[in-house]
Protein backbone atom coordinates (compact mmCIF):
# COMPACT_ATOMS: atom_id res chain seq x y z
CA UNK A 1 0.00 0.00 0.00
CA UNK A 2 3.10 2.55 0.99
CA UNK A 3 5.90 1.07 -0.77
CA UNK A 4 8.35 4.11 -0.37
CA UNK A 5 8.74 7.56 1.59
CA UNK A 6 10.96 10.53 0.79
CA UNK A 7 10.09 13.53 2.83
CA UNK A 8 12.59 15.70 5.91
CA UNK A 9 13.59 13.66 8.88
CA UNK A 10 11.44 15.16 11.24
CA UNK A 11 12.40 12.89 14.97
CA UNK A 12 14.09 9.63 15.29
CA UNK A 13 14.41 7.65 18.60
CA UNK A 14 15.65 4.33 17.95
CA UNK A 15 13.30 2.18 17.14
CA UNK A 16 11.36 4.99 15.90
CA UNK A 17 11.77 7.88 13.46
CA UNK A 18 8.98 10.31 12.10
CA UNK A 19 9.33 11.67 8.14
CA UNK A 20 7.67 14.75 7.62
CA UNK A 21 5.79 14.41 3.79
CA UNK A 22 4.81 17.09 2.62
CA UNK A 23 3.32 18.19 6.26
CA UNK A 24 1.83 14.60 6.91
CA UNK A 25 3.92 12.51 9.64
CA UNK A 26 4.35 9.25 8.93
CA UNK A 27 5.80 7.36 12.31
CA UNK A 28 7.92 4.35 11.21
CA UNK A 29 9.76 1.68 12.86
CA UNK A 30 13.00 0.93 11.50
CA UNK A 31 16.34 -1.37 12.37
CA UNK A 32 19.42 -0.60 13.71
CA UNK A 33 20.68 -0.86 10.12
CA UNK A 34 18.25 1.98 8.95
CA UNK A 35 19.06 4.44 11.99
CA UNK A 36 23.16 4.08 11.01
CA UNK A 37 22.24 5.77 7.67
CA UNK A 38 20.04 8.44 8.63
CA UNK A 39 20.72 11.64 8.30
CA UNK A 40 20.80 14.45 10.41
CA UNK A 41 17.40 15.88 11.47
CA UNK A 42 15.42 18.19 9.07
CA UNK A 43 17.61 16.39 6.00
CA UNK A 44 15.36 14.80 3.43
CA UNK A 45 15.79 11.17 3.42
CA UNK A 46 13.75 8.37 1.26
CA UNK A 47 12.85 4.66 2.64
CA UNK A 48 11.87 1.62 1.75
CA UNK A 49 8.74 0.75 3.66
CA UNK A 50 6.25 -2.28 4.31
CA UNK A 51 2.54 -1.59 5.73
CA UNK A 52 1.46 -4.12 8.16
CA UNK A 53 -2.42 -4.70 8.92
CA UNK A 54 -3.68 -6.48 11.86
CA UNK A 55 -6.83 -7.02 13.56
CA UNK A 56 -5.93 -4.70 16.09
CA UNK A 57 -3.01 -2.04 14.75
CA UNK A 58 -1.44 -0.84 11.37
CA UNK A 59 1.65 -0.44 11.54
CA UNK A 60 4.48 0.93 9.07
CA UNK A 61 8.36 0.13 9.04
CA UNK A 62 11.03 1.91 7.16
CA UNK A 63 14.43 0.82 5.50
CA UNK A 64 17.20 2.43 3.91
CA UNK A 65 17.53 -0.21 1.54
CA UNK A 66 15.09 -2.68 -0.53
CA UNK A 67 17.53 -5.92 0.12
CA UNK A 68 16.74 -4.75 4.12
CA UNK A 69 12.88 -4.88 3.00
CA UNK A 70 13.18 -7.66 1.46
CA UNK A 71 14.92 -9.97 3.80
CA UNK A 72 12.47 -8.05 6.67
CA UNK A 73 9.89 -9.59 4.71
CA UNK A 74 11.77 -13.22 4.16
CA UNK A 75 12.35 -13.39 7.87
CA UNK A 76 8.63 -13.23 8.60
CA UNK A 77 7.98 -16.39 6.70
CA UNK A 78 9.28 -18.88 9.19
CA UNK A 79 7.12 -19.78 11.52
CA UNK A 80 7.24 -18.38 14.66
CA UNK A 81 8.83 -15.05 13.38
CA UNK A 82 7.10 -11.38 13.30
CA UNK A 83 8.15 -7.95 13.13
CA UNK A 84 9.98 -7.35 16.53
CA UNK A 85 12.47 -10.35 15.57
CA UNK A 86 12.80 -9.63 12.07
CA UNK A 87 13.54 -5.87 12.87
CA UNK A 88 16.17 -7.45 15.76
CA UNK A 89 17.45 -9.36 12.94
CA UNK A 90 18.26 -6.68 10.64
CA UNK A 91 19.66 -4.78 14.21
CA UNK A 92 21.94 -7.53 14.71
CA UNK A 93 23.53 -8.29 11.11
CA UNK A 94 23.75 -6.56 8.13
CA UNK A 95 21.68 -8.44 4.93
CA UNK A 96 25.30 -10.04 4.01
CA UNK A 97 26.10 -11.13 6.92
CA UNK A 98 22.75 -12.71 7.87
CA UNK A 99 22.71 -14.10 4.42
CA UNK A 100 26.26 -16.04 5.12
CA UNK A 101 25.41 -16.95 8.53
CA UNK A 102 22.01 -18.65 7.55
CA UNK A 103 24.96 -20.51 4.24
CA UNK A 104 26.87 -21.51 6.70
CA UNK A 105 23.64 -22.81 8.56
CA UNK A 106 26.04 -21.36 11.73
CA UNK A 107 22.81 -21.60 14.70
CA UNK A 108 25.40 -21.09 17.65
CA UNK A 109 25.77 -16.96 15.89
CA UNK A 110 22.16 -16.76 14.80
CA UNK A 111 20.90 -17.72 18.71
CA UNK A 112 23.38 -14.36 19.95
CA UNK A 113 20.17 -12.06 17.83
CA UNK A 114 17.61 -11.59 20.92
CA UNK A 115 14.41 -13.27 20.53
CA UNK A 116 16.18 -16.37 18.66
CA UNK A 117 16.65 -19.19 20.30
CA UNK A 118 18.03 -22.84 18.84
CA UNK A 119 15.04 -23.95 17.59
CA UNK A 120 14.19 -20.95 15.52
CA UNK A 121 17.09 -20.65 14.42
CA UNK A 122 17.29 -24.16 13.22
CA UNK A 123 13.87 -23.33 11.19
CA UNK A 124 15.59 -20.01 10.04
CA UNK A 125 18.62 -21.99 8.15
CA UNK A 126 16.16 -24.70 6.90
CA UNK A 127 13.67 -22.45 5.25
CA UNK A 128 16.16 -19.56 4.00
CA UNK A 129 19.28 -21.56 3.39
CA UNK A 130 18.00 -21.97 -0.29
CA UNK A 131 16.95 -18.13 -0.84
CA UNK A 132 19.96 -16.72 0.89
CA UNK A 133 21.60 -15.72 -2.35
CA UNK A 134 18.74 -14.05 -3.20
CA UNK A 135 18.52 -12.46 0.04
CA UNK A 136 21.83 -10.26 -0.47
CA UNK A 137 20.49 -7.98 -3.02
CA UNK A 138 22.47 -4.88 -3.72
CA UNK A 139 22.05 -2.33 -1.00
CA UNK A 140 22.44 1.71 -1.24
CA UNK A 141 22.75 3.65 1.85
CA UNK A 142 21.76 6.99 2.51
CA UNK A 143 23.76 9.64 4.28
CA UNK A 144 25.37 9.37 7.75
CA UNK A 145 24.06 10.79 10.69
CA UNK A 146 25.71 13.61 13.00
CA UNK A 147 26.89 12.83 16.93
CA UNK A 148 24.13 13.31 19.08
CA UNK A 149 24.75 14.98 22.39
CA UNK A 150 24.87 11.51 24.44
CA UNK A 151 26.07 8.65 22.26
CA UNK A 152 26.64 6.12 25.14
CA UNK A 153 23.09 6.79 26.71
CA UNK A 154 20.98 6.85 23.34
CA UNK A 155 23.13 3.58 22.22
CA UNK A 156 22.07 1.62 25.87
CA UNK A 157 18.51 2.83 25.17
CA UNK A 158 18.36 1.33 21.55
CA UNK A 159 19.74 -2.46 22.38
CA UNK A 160 17.11 -2.31 25.37
CA UNK A 161 14.52 -1.73 22.90
CA UNK A 162 15.81 -4.18 20.88
CA UNK A 163 15.46 -6.46 23.87
CA UNK A 164 18.57 -6.46 25.76
CA UNK A 165 18.27 -6.30 29.52
CA UNK A 166 19.24 -2.79 31.22
CA UNK A 167 22.40 -3.97 32.52
CA UNK A 168 23.35 -6.49 29.20
CA UNK A 169 22.79 -3.16 27.15
CA UNK A 170 24.75 -0.70 29.41
CA UNK A 171 27.35 -3.38 29.77
CA UNK A 172 27.58 -3.87 25.88
CA UNK A 173 27.59 -0.31 25.62
CA UNK A 174 29.83 0.65 27.53
CA UNK A 175 32.34 -2.25 26.00
CA UNK A 176 32.07 -1.13 22.75
CA UNK A 177 31.96 2.71 22.95
CA UNK A 178 35.03 4.68 21.75
CA UNK A 179 35.61 8.61 22.87
CA UNK A 180 33.72 10.07 19.85
CA UNK A 181 31.64 7.41 18.70
CA UNK A 182 28.62 8.23 17.63
CA UNK A 183 25.61 6.21 18.96
CA UNK A 184 25.06 3.97 15.75
CA UNK A 185 28.71 2.94 15.73
CA UNK A 186 28.44 2.07 19.58
CA UNK A 187 25.17 0.01 18.67
CA UNK A 188 26.90 -1.57 16.14
CA UNK A 189 29.81 -2.18 17.57
CA UNK A 190 27.93 -3.96 20.65
CA UNK A 191 26.00 -5.99 17.72
CA UNK A 192 28.91 -6.96 16.13
CA UNK A 193 30.81 -8.30 19.46
CA UNK A 194 27.34 -10.10 20.15
CA UNK A 195 27.70 -12.24 17.49
CA UNK A 196 30.94 -13.31 18.02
Amino acid sequence: MIGRLRGLLAHKSPPWLVVDVNGVGYELEAPMSTFYELPVLGKEISLFTHYAQKEDSVSLYGFSTESERRLFRDVQRVSGIGAKIALAILSGASVEEFARLVQAGDVTALTRIPGIGKKTAERIVVELRDRAEAIMGGATALPRAGVPADPLSEATVALQQLGYKPAEAQRMARAAQVEGDTPETIIRKALQSALR
